[in-house]
């Protein structure tokens, strides 16, 4: 408990100061999505034990470092490229690959960096506010997890998945639920009023609804990878962050919260 509690507090320290240093330096946000993408895609290529295949590996962790440096048609040649290069792959090593390998590793590296890539979208669909959004898009993931696991340690009873999560629990998942809304709704007050001293306006739906779907979406994300897990016969899916595991064990809520969020707000922004 205390390793994790440590560590969580370290992640918050360090979106923090990407926060802070925004202005000076607003590309720190998108070389921390291009770190973070990249340990996530090492880390799901080691847990299908293909770390040593590197004709799978290298292009994967290439695609996964630009895409969050890159924009409009470039970002769509990243696309093309990776495919191509992916599947040339299986044809000229067939005998080393299966389509199920190929398309695992294809799917993966895909999704990792192209749902955390949405928070530099959500931050320009915020215009002057924008971290504020990504600040909110993550921390709603976070929070439902940390408010699952504290409801589920004390109050657990009631197994939630089991077959797929032995800990979850239908109380931690109520938990969850709870703190996020609670949160949201705390995070847009104290922008409001204590940092723009109601100079702005928040929208207390947007934020309900974040709060409410994105404990619902950190939930499946996190069971999503947790299927994952299990089907490659591993507890985390590394040990660099003490008390969470991985990288993906700490961001696999993230990568299906932050995607919600950032076309949410198309629609129904919060600074309104």
């Amino acid at each position: 408990m205390k390793s994790r509690v440590v560590s969580g507090a370290a992640l918050v320290v360090f979106l923090l100061a990407i926060v802070l240093f925004n202005q000076m330096f607003p590309l720190a946000l998108n070389l921390a999505i291009a770190l973070i993408s990249v340990m996530g895609v090492i880390e799901i290529i080691s847990a299908l034990g293909m770390s040593k295949n590197y004709i799978l590996l290298i292009p994967s962790v290439v695609f996964a470092a630009v895409l969050p440096l890159l924009q409009g048609t470039w970002q769509q040649a990243a696309y093309y490229i990776y495919t191509v290069v992916i599947f040339s792959a299986l044809i000229f090593y067939h005998q080393l690959f299966t389509f199920r390998e190929i398309g695992v590793v294809y799917s993966m590296s895909l999704l990792i960096p192209t749902a955390l890539q949405t928070l530099v979208g959500l931050r320009e669909s915020g215009g002057g506010h924008g971290m504020f959004y990504v600040i909110i898009a993550i921390f709603s993931a976070w929070i439902a997890d940390a408010g699952a696991f504290f409801a589920g340690s004390f109050w657990g009873k009631r197994k939630l998945c089991p077959q797929i999560s032995p800990k979850k629990t239908v109380e931690g998942l109520i938990g969850g639920f709870v703190l996020n809304v609670v949160a949201m709704l705390v995070f847009g007050y104290v922008f409001q009023a204590l940092f723009y001293s109601y100079e702005v306006d928040v929208s207390y739906l947007s934020l309900l609804v974040i709060g409410f779907v994105g404990a619902g979406l950190s939930v499946i994300g996190d069971l999503a990878f947790s299927l994952i897990k299990r089907s490659c016969h591993i507890k985390d899916f590394s040990e660099i962050i003490p008390g969470h595991g991985g990288i993906l064990d700490r961001f696999d809520s993230v990568i299906f919260v932050a995607p919600f969020v950032y076309f949410l707000v198309q629609f129904l922004p919060i600074v309104i």
